[in-house]
């Protein structure tokens, strides 16, 4: 027996949910892509873009993935033979670094845990091991998906900063932008990359990378640019250029329609949502965890995001967890991934989501391991708790 109706709700990070009138902004004739119509849609999201990343810096789009944009910005930047320092919190930072060996660039990790935050100390302490400068970018995610952390960004621009050291600063906010304060130009940040599938409630399909002037300054001696990826190339007088060929007119439809709807909520808003809904989820899982089976991949408190929640599971399949959620449900949860598959599953609360998506799926959880047998404690009435004396009449 299911209790399944409708749809499927993904409580993954990544694509997430869309909301309806994202979909229906796509349901249009495509615009002549030499119009006048084209050249205002293109100049307002990176007009916007650049809002959305606080950044007086400039923005490019790319028809890619996030790894799309991870190759993009470190071609614009860096040479082969370039060496680069990443930061490790989880699975992306790492990745981001794969990519780089595979261009032909030198990759030092600085060692991390995949259950804390990069801790700014120890970067600086590096960097200043690093007389020679040998180390010329610095790349780290804002959020990774896989571990669940929250990384300072302010805080480890601060410790460059102390260092004096002069690598670029990257930064990864996929799973960041639109859903919580990112300040690229306050920060310290010289280039930073997104997509369109998680907090900008947009199809995949859609990369961006928003570069400052210390960024464009090396990119005049890169020699890892490549004619797609190429900034100088995209800013050229022929507007087709800014998408290296036919934009993608129906996902830029979707795209703008929901930053509008980001704006119209106002990024304060947003990230009030996220935080308030992100503590909820919080507060289940400890819940859950007086059952002595669940408990937090990340360790510390104000370290744990507010975008995904990763749940370790012992002595119990999390796998089986999930499936039961999706095919009982229709709620889709992620699994863990990286150094975390087959010990955890994911919670995502970014994005389109409210109060009734977020409670309805710690419900079904809840559900599941009662179905299971996963020894657990109440949760989703620590959530509703919470919400209730947190949101006001």
């Amino acid at each position: 027996m299911v209790v399944r109706a409708g749809r499927e709700f993904l409580a993954i990070p990544g694509p997430t949910t869309m909301p309806d009138a994202v979909l229906q902004a796509m349901h249009r004739p495509a615009l002549d892509i030499y119009s006048d119509a084209m050249v205002e849609l293109t100049d307002g999201i990176l007009r916007d873009l650049g809002r959305l990343f606080a950044t007086q810096g400039h923005c490019y789009i790319y028809i890619a993935n996030g790894h799309g944009a991870w190759e993009a910005a470190l071609s614009n930047v860096l040479s082969r033979g370039d060496k680069i320092l990443v930061l490790e919190s989880g699975r992306f930072a790492l990745g981001w670094g794969t990519t780089a060996s595979g261009m032909g660039i030198e990759v030092e990790i600085l060692k991390g845990d995949w259950r804390r935050a990069v801790r700014p100390d120890e970067l600086e302490a590096r960097l200043r091991q690093d007389s020679a400068h040998q180390i010329k970018a610095i790349v780290v995610v804002q959020i990774d998906t896989a571990s669940g952390v929250v990384n300072d960004i302010a805080a480890l621009g601060a410790a460059i900063k102390a260092a004096g050291h002069p690598a670029l600063f990257m930064v990864d906010a996929v799973a960041s932008l639109g859903c919580m304060p990112f300040q690229m130009d306050g920060w310290g940040v010289d280039l930073a990359m997104a997509s369109s599938q998680k907090g900008l409630m947009t199809p995949p399909g859609l990369s961006f990378v928003a570069a400052g002037p210390r960024a464009r300054a090396m990119h005049q001696s890169a020699g890892l640019r490549s004619p797609y990826w190429d900034w100088t190339l995209r800013e050229g007088p022929e507007h087709y250029m800014k998408y290296a060929g036919t934009a993608p007119v129906h996902l830029l439809f979707a795209l703008r329609q929901a930053i509008d709807m980001l704006f119209e909520e106002t990024l304060e808003g947003s990230f009030l949502r996220h935080k308030l809904l992100g503590e909820a989820v919080r507060r289940a899982v400890a819940g859950w965890a007086m059952g002595g089976a669940l408990s937090f991949n990340i360790a510390a408190p104000e370290q744990r995001s507010d975008t995904v929640t990763t749940v370790l599971i012992d002595g119990a399949d999390p796998l089986a967890l999930a499936r039961y959620c999706k095919q009982k449900c229709g709620v889709v949860l992620g699994t863990g991934i990286g150094d975390l598959a087959g010990r955890a599953f994911r919670i995502a609360h970014m994005g389109h989501v409210n109060a009734p998506m977020i409670l309805g799926t710690l419900g079904v959880i809840e559900m599941g391991l009662r179905a299971l047998q996963i020894p657990h404690g109440h949760g989703t009435e620590a959530a509703i708790d919470y919400l209730g004396d947190s949101v006001g009449a």
